[in-house]
């Protein structure tokens, strides 16, 4: 029997095969309430029409890193297609548009959505995320990234750095759209999983990036959000951690860092610096407001891990007009309350504040609704997920916190301050 035609046959098919593998996709990472991920892939038309149907879909994803010695968990699988459109080539709706988008599922449980992954020692790194896309339909594949759109973080200037004494800090910082002849400036400190020098880390890894959103921004008339990172950790005290009882050695960068930012950007206005963190970010939030408490404006403080017991009431007296609104939950295992944010706001209340709040939850829950609402509970630390999403409205009492009289979210009570 002579094979040569079907041997032909093979041939064509594997180089048609070979060109549509070099079919590439742009990839749309976005920031939510749990992390970064992967939620939208799109696809370029090229010379067929594609199909929005999105059945006809199959998403495969990998993920591997280079500082893991073997596979990093989960390391590829399957990713839901939700819906299909047609589009721009930045996945904006259009009839007629050249690409196809594919909407795909996101949550806190779909790990394989994430392009990050923890690692000890690294804290969160970026991971080398693949996509293999198949229309099985058409067998067409796409199998290479063209493109990678990062909405908000694509606004920031990512590479900042700023040297003090022997101290080297990475930041990113956002520059607002503003009639103003001086604008804010809102500066927040990452918790203890998104140091090193890829700045894209602590904008992503609990969505910081969201205090430069229209949303947040609107409350400012438009504000410059600075956006520090350490090498190591905040709490660092050079021989170990400290949660107050001994000095870090970042707080003195950290305001030379600042000063540098204004001396850079003399449209902000000195009279309006905001600082707030989570976490490790949370305690050097505090610790720069008890060193230079005139600098600051106010603060926002989630998930605080500066101990009370090393904060004294002369300390507490010092900030007492400094505004603050602390943002925690009653099941934070991490940051304990009766051993950090409890005591502290008595302190500070027992010294006389008048402008100092905390917000007080249960539980950290979803509040976006989408994933059991007050049913899914995250972990009781993640408090910082409040705060970024602009939801705390109430004091330790329960009662609303108001400015003039008017009940206020905490974005709109930090604009309200001034020194």
């Amino acid at each position: 029997m002579n094979n040569k035609p079907l041997f032909l046959i093979l041939c064509m098919v594997l180089a048609s095969f070979q060109v549509m593998a070099q079919n590439t996709y742009n990839l749309v990472v976005e920031g939510f309430d749990w992390g970064p991920a992967v939620n939208k892939v799109i696809l370029s038309k090229g010379s067929t029409d594609l199909s929005v149907d999105p059945s006809v879909y199959h998403v495969y994803a990998t993920r591997s890193s280079e500082l893991s010695e073997g596979p990093i968990n989960p390391s590829g699988g399957e990713r839901t297609v939700l819906s299909a459109y047609n589009s721009d080539g930045q996945g904006n709706r259009q009839e007629d548009g050249s690409y196809v988008t594919l909407n795909l599922a996101v949550a806190p449980t779909i790990r394989v959505s994430s392009p990050f992954q923890y690692m000890r020692g690294h804290g969160n790194v970026w991971v080398d995320y693949q996509l293999l896309i198949t229309n099985t339909e058409t067998l067409e594949v796409w199998n290479k990234e063209s493109d990678r759109i990062i909405p908000l973080i694509d606004e920031f200037d990512l590479d900042g750095t700023f040297t003090h004494s022997n101290v080297e800090l990475t930041y990113a910082s956002f520059t607002p759209d503003t009639d103003q002849d001086k604008a804010p400036l809102i500066i927040w400190l990452h918790g203890g999983g998104e140091g090193g020098t890829d700045t894209t880390i602590p904008l992503l890894g609990n969505r910081a990036a969201n205090y430069a959103s229209p949303e947040i921004q609107q409350y400012f008339d438009g504000a410059y959000v600075l956006v520090p990172q350490t090498p190591t950790r905040w709490m660092d005290s050079g021989d170990g951690s400290t949660s107050g009882q001994v000095d870090d050695i970042y707080f003195e960068a950290l305001k030379g860092l600042f000063d540098d930012f204004v001396a850079k950007n003399p449209n902000v206005d000195t009279d309006r610096i905001y600082v707030g963190g989570c976490s490790n970010g949370g305690y050097m939030s505090l610790k720069l407001i008890l060193e230079y408490p005139d600098y600051f404006a106010g603060g926002y403080i989630s998930a605080l891990a500066y101990r009370a017991a090393y904060l004294s009431d002369d300390q507490a007296k010092s900030i007492k007009n400094v505004p603050i609104w602390f943002v925690h939950s009653k099941d934070d295992s991490t940051t304990v309350a009766d051993q950090t944010v409890l005591p502290v706001y008595d302190k500070l209340i027992k010294a006389g504040a008048k402008d100092v709040h905390l917000t007080f939850y249960d539980h950290v829950v979803d509040i976006t609704g989408l994933l059991g609402g007050e049913d899914y509970h995250y972990p009781g630390h993640w408090s910082w997920i409040y705060s970024h999403a602009n939801k705390s409205q109430t004091d330790f009492d329960g009662s609303p916190v108001k400015v003039d009289g008017v009940p206020v979210t905490i974005m709109q009570w930090l604009s309200s301050q001034s020194n």
